[in-house]
């Protein structure tokens, strides 16, 4: 497991829960300290951060940005990953990528069936889903649609697992996390028979538990009476 990945995971649930607000300048030793890690995964970890951006001087800081902006960004990755999908069933399933996706499900499969997950394998998690999108995004073949996703992908919490349920400590959010896992295997059953419009429907359908993370982060925030400032909350 890389430390690199944990590191990520959990600089994102802080942002989420409001631990940086916007425009608060972000440094690997401080932010090593804290997370108890090493400088190298830090720094890593802070150049695939897309909640970040680089000021004038060079420093990252915490990007604002609302939580309808994030909502708004999940949908659009819905649709992109929803034509991605129609495509490769069209196109056929190649025996190398149902293997690959194959061995996605099977690892989800095995993370999955523990009753509760740590952060190593949240981790690990989240690498199968972004390995598993990834996938049948470069099967598909289309560039256009490949950059079109990689520009959203940059955009605050808009990365396939960018709004996974943070360690999956609450029950509610290991149920979502299965959920998505047999939508998963759905969408691998659609690609191997080439069904093309049942596979765009649900490689849309998908993204509603990130939604659902996002509500539940947000529901959790009032709850908590931890505010966020990093995100205006405009959702109805």
């Amino acid at each position: 497991m890389s430390l690199q990945e944990t590191v990520l995971m959990q600089l994102r649930d802080l942002i989420l829960s409001g631990a940086f607000p916007p425009g608060q300048h972000l440094a690997e030793q401080q932010l090593a300290q804290r997370l108890g890690a090493s400088r190298t995964p830090v720094r890593a970890a802070l150049v695939q951060l897309e909640q970040l951006e680089a000021t004038e001087t060079g420093k990252l800081q915490v990007r604002p940005y609302t939580a309808q902006e994030v909502c708004d960004a999940i949908a659009v990755r819905g649709h992109l990953e929803g034509m991605a999908a129609r495509l490769v069933a069209e196109h056929g399933v190649s025996r190398a990528l149902q293997g690959d996706l194959q061995a996605c499900l099977e690892e989800g499969d095995r993370l999955l069936a523990a009753p509760a997950l740590d952060i190593d394998s949240y981790a690990a998690y989240a690498r199968m889903n972004d390995r598993f999108h990834a996938l049948i995004l470069e099967a598909c073949g289309n560039r256009a649609l490949q950059r079109a996703l990689a520009q959203n992908d940059r955009l605050p919490f808009a990365p396939a697992s960018a709004m996974l349920p943070m360690q999956g400590t609450l029950d509610k959010d290991l149920d979502w996390m299965r959920y998505a896992h047999r939508q998963h295997h759905m969408l691998v059953d659609a690609l191997r028979r080439g069904e093309g419009a049942r596979a765009q429907a649900l490689a849309t359908e998908h993204t509603e538990v990130a939604q659902m993370n996002m509500r539940l982060a947000l529901e959790r925030r009032h709850e908590s009476q931890a505010v966020l400032p990093a995100i205006r909350l405009v959702v109805g």
